[in-house]
């Protein structure tokens, strides 16, 4: 299995860009989004800039802050995807994500059991996918009923 670390400096510049965003989609100004973070206005400055290591836990507060899920936000940035977690963060794509994080490993559990023992990796990717396209139908097939409901008025 390969090594999945995780550059310091590199996670760091991540996190500073993806805050960046949040901080700049705001609708507060700078020095009240660090006094809720309970930061220095030049501290939060220094942190999107990039120039001060930040925490997972301070890069929460300052998501937060925002009025951006934290968790969801932070694992698209740290796993590579900035430009969607700058997408999503201000749209109900977070939210979903950040509360279908917290969900699963719970139903994974429940609902393999013993079995999650044969699960493989590779499979993973495929899953998304069939995430995504069980997603998608669900969509439509609601926006469907709400249109056939609509056209019985």
């Amino acid at each position: 299995m390969p090594s999945q670390t995780v550059d310091r400096h590199d996670a760091n510049l991540r996190l500073a860009r993806a805050l960046t965003c949040a901080v700049d989609g705001a609708d507060k100004p700078r020095h009240r989004i660090a006094s809720e973070a309970g930061m220095h206005k030049n501290t939060l400055l220094r942190v999107t800039r990039g120039e001060r290591p930040i925490g997972l836990d301070e890069a929460e507060r300052i998501f937060l802050a925002c009025g951006v899920p934290a968790r969801s936000v932070m694992v698209l940035a740290l796993t590579g995807h900035e430009d969607l977690a700058a997408k999503w963060m201000y749209h109900g794509m977070a939210e979903f994500l950040e509360e279908f994080i917290n969900t699963l490993p719970v139903n994974l559990d429940e609902t393999l059991g013993e079995r999650i023992s044969d699960l493989r990796p590779r499979w993973a990717t495929g899953t998304s996918r069939l995430v995504a396209r069980m997603l998608a139908k669900h969509i439509d097939d609601f926006a469907d009923r709400d249109l056939s409901f609509s056209d019985r008025r």
